[in-house]
């Protein structure tokens, strides 16, 4: 996608799910409750709970440089943190990406902080 503001960002990305969500194939649907299923709370069975494993996807993420995986309920301090261990584990190649993601996430609490304001 290119450039968007975080409300455009998101408003493609929720008309590309539904999309997805739309679809009628077996093997997409699936795969999109797979993912799901991924991110759900675990610690009853001994698991991590669900925002632990958004940092982790956040990170593979980083790593794998998908600006489409930011994740928007994170705080600042945590997702600063994920892309330090992003930057870790990828090296240079996640500079852009992690760029990208805090550049974002300022805009994103930019935004919100005029929305509150208003």
């Amino acid at each position: 996608m290119p450039d968007l503001t975080p409300h455009q960002f998101s408003a493609e990305r929720t008309k590309g799910q539904q999309r997805l969500l739309d679809a009628d194939h077996l093997g997409i649907k699936r795969f999109l409750r797979l993912d799901a299923a991924a991110y759900e709370d675990a610690t009853a069975d001994g698991g991590l709970d669900a925002p632990t494993k958004e940092l982790l996807g956040l990170v593979a993420s980083a790593v794998l440089r998908c600006d489409d995986c930011i994740r928007l309920g994170l705080t600042k301090k945590q997702v600063e943190d994920a892309m330090h261990v992003a930057l870790v584990v990828g090296g240079s190649i996640v500079v852009p990406h992690a760029r990208r993601a805090l550049l974002y996430l300022d805009t994103f609490a930019e935004q919100h902080a005029n929305r509150r304001d208003q």
